[in-house]
């Protein structure tokens, strides 16, 4: 499995909002790491503030603040607020995409493997990320 541009430049966008939080607002310019382009950035900020995640505030010092404490923002609500529902195959979320859903042996095995995923993605906050940068290493977050 490999996350998209738009996982990505999300991630690095609430990192950001993350390490900026009692520093105002921060403009779409601060935001952007180079390299990444404005416009889909500020698509993929509109999307994490429809989902709840961001707030925008107009005016002269105006820009993105996070909408909740970087402790309650998980990875997985980031990822499915600009990419949607984590799967691994189409045939977990939608029965009718295979003619073979019903008996099919990989489904079962996409479905068990999407879910532990998503467990391990709903427990990884953006607060974790800051406190220890090295958590990919790091197995003390994850339980089964």
């Amino acid at each position: 499995m490999k996350l998209t541009a738009k996982s990505h430049y999300a991630m690095l966008a609430m990192l950001h909002l993350a390490q900026h939080l009692n520093k105002g607002p921060q403009t779409l310019s601060r935001i952007i790491k180079a390299g990444q382009p404005r416009e889909y950035t500020e698509q993929l900020l509109g999307a994490l503030r429809r989902s709840g995640l961001i707030v925008s505030v107009r005016g002269n010092k105006g820009g993105y603040l996070l909408a909740k404490n970087p402790g309650d923002i998980t990875v997985a609500q980031i990822i499915e607020s600009v990419e949607g529902p984590l799967t691994l195959s189409h045939c977990v979320l939608d029965a009718g995409a295979c003619e073979n859903s019903c008996g099919c042996a990989l489904k079962g095995t996409w479905e068990y493997l999407t879910r532990g995923i998503e467990e391990v993605m709903n427990t990884v906050t953006l607060k974790d990320m800051l406190v220890n940068p090295s958590l990919i290493t790091s197995t003390e977050k994850v339980t089964h």
